[in-house]
């Protein structure tokens, strides 16, 4: 993968060549920020750069035999550390047991979620883990010597998904890392990852793309096939995630399901707490119990969760009449223009407070039931304020 194959990111891809030209490559990186901002491209470019047998000033080269073995993302000195979901019939797995797969989705589109990874590898709901086994296959694989390259490349993506034992396993490592060894974390959530891997790191703040880089990018692909107005709209409200225009762009079931969840919750909690209405706190106890459903699984739970906090935010924005802060496609905005007399400064910080509390708690395994007929009942209790 060439950084011209990246959407925007100038300021980083910079930022990143400029480590090698100057021959300064830190032999421990993390590239944190959003989903969808193209922070996995950007690591595998620049893994692709520094193994690159004729760089030039501004990407690899695209043609010698390190690239063309690195467009197929099967250089012997690059490897892959990613979160995986272990099947009911196995005692133990490891992430080379999944590396086709994994490669063939950076191939078809290196745009993708942590969900749209767990669909491809498993029908199971349950959430990916790097399991402590992994750091055995890392320290088997960094102790073998270059085959071709100058470095060996080891990319992580999503450390924050690594269990305890592997993750302080992999901190002695950074520790005392091997010579010409270059770690490239890739995370959405620096803050989940242990402090002292966090200290051993040097940290590249990947931001958001801009509304126009979205906006070229949709309106070159002829797939899509999209009017101006419509593509400018798009960028605007993916509020710079190249994957959450894709998403809108189909007309994502998981976005509409959430949403129909939310207008839901939302309309029968206010039933409950201003009209004292029993039978809407029976559909809502059985909400609770639907939500907690092994058929829907942590990782769901914790979207819808996260978009009931974007949602609280989106309404509460949208009182104080600053549309370009607001970022909501049409059926959202549409309900959105009753709703949000409901989102105030009274209620509106406790509510992305409930929110945030319940999407922990499910991380953490807590009861899923008691979780969110918990947060039904304090939705009752905020939207009376």
């Amino acid at each position: 993968m060439q950084f011209s194959q990246i959407i925007g990111q100038e300021e980083a891809k910079k930022r990143l060549i400029r480590t090698v030209v100057e021959q300064r490559i830190p032999h421990a990186q993390l590239l944190r920020g959003r989903e969808g901002i193209g922070k996995l491209a950007l690591a595998i470019a620049y893994a692709q750069y520094i193994c690159c047998e004729n760089k030039g000033a501004n990407d690899s080269c695209g043609v010698c035999p390190a690239c063309v073995k690195y467009k197929k993302l099967a250089h012997p000195d690059l490897h892959f550390v990613f979160p995986i979901i272990k099947p009911a019939n196995k005692s133990s797995v490891v992430c080379d047991d999944y590396l086709a797969d994994f490669r063939e989705m950076i191939r078809e589109n290196h745009y993708f979620s942590m969900n749209d990874w767990y669909a491809r590898i498993s029908n199971d709901a349950k959430q990916g883990v790097i399991y402590s086994n992994e750091s055995q296959e890392i320290f088997r694989k960094l102790n073998l010597k270059t085959y071709e390259s100058e470095y060996k490349i080891m990319i992580i993506w999503l450390p924050e998904k690594m269990n305890g034992t592997c993750a302080n396993k992999l901190l002695k490592i950074l520790e005392e890392p091997p010579e010409k060894t270059v770690f490239l974390l890739v995370s959405n959530k620096p803050e989940e990852i242990i402090t002292t891997i966090l200290s051993r790191t040097q940290h590249v703040n990947i931001p958001k793309l801009s509304d126009k880089d979205i906006f070229q990018t949709l309106m070159k692909n002829p797939e899509f096939e999209l009017s101006e107005q419509n593509a400018s709209h798009i960028a605007r409200i993916a509020n710079g995630s190249y994957l959450e225009a894709l998403s809108i762009l189909s007309e994502d079931d998981d976005n509409k399901q959430n949403f129909e969840r939310f207008v839901m919750i939302m309309r029968l909690a206010w039933q409950v707490g201003n009209r004292k209405d029993h039978a809407s706190l029976k559909t809502l106890r059985k909400w609770s119990d639907d939500m907690a459903s092994p058929a829907v699984g942590r990782e769901n739970q914790k979207k819808f969760l996260a978009y009931a906090q974007r949602m609280t935010r989106e309404n509460f924005i949208l009182n104080l009449q600053e549309p370009e802060m607001n970022f909501m496609n049409a059926y959202e905005a549409n309900f959105s223009v009753k709703f949000s007399a409901f989102i105030h400064e009274r209620n509106v910080e406790d509510l992305m407070k409930e929110f945030a509390l319940a999407e922990r708690h499910v991380e953490q395994n807590v009861n899923s039931k008691m979780v969110f007929f918990d947060l039904i009942l304090k939705v009752i209790m905020l939207l009376k304020r």
